[in-house]
């Protein structure tokens, strides 16, 4: 694959970067300034499901650094998810004010969503099993 050196580093990065959130979250508590009602419910609903994801793709990057064939099929698994939950996450932060309540919490859930959004299409377009 030509992009498998990117594409682990992404991954790697990607699923340390969820993990953080979530240590983040649970510890020093972070959340928007103004968060709509059912945010935290929202968010809660997310948690198991996430750390599978930050596992799954440390497992994939770490395989396609690695060279191992598994890593790619592991890799569109975790693009599908990644899709999924940028989408999820801006019909939410749309739909309840999140862009536009505050400057910095919009500008970061953006942020993250198209992180989501764009890493996922990349390895749909740029990853393949045979």
């Amino acid at each position: 694959m030509r992009f498998a050196p990117v594409v682990a580093l992404l991954e790697i990065a990607t699923g340390l970067g969820i993990a953080i959130f979530w240590l983040l979250f649970f510890s020093v508590g972070i959340a928007p300034t103004h968060p709509p009602p059912g945010y935290f419910a929202f968010e809660y609903s997310f948690v198991l499901s996430d750390i599978a994801l930050s596992v799954a793709l440390l497992i994939a990057g770490t395989l396609l650094y690695r060279e191992r064939p598994f890593g790619r099929n592991l890799s569109l698994a975790c693009a599908g998810s990644l899709i999924f939950l940028g989408l999820v996450d801006f019909g939410f932060n749309a739909r309840n004010g999140i862009y536009t309540t505050d400057l910095v919490d919009g500008l970061l859930a953006a942020g993250i969503n198209l992180w989501c959004l764009g890493l996922g299409v990349f390895l749909v377009t740029n990853v393949s099993c045979d």
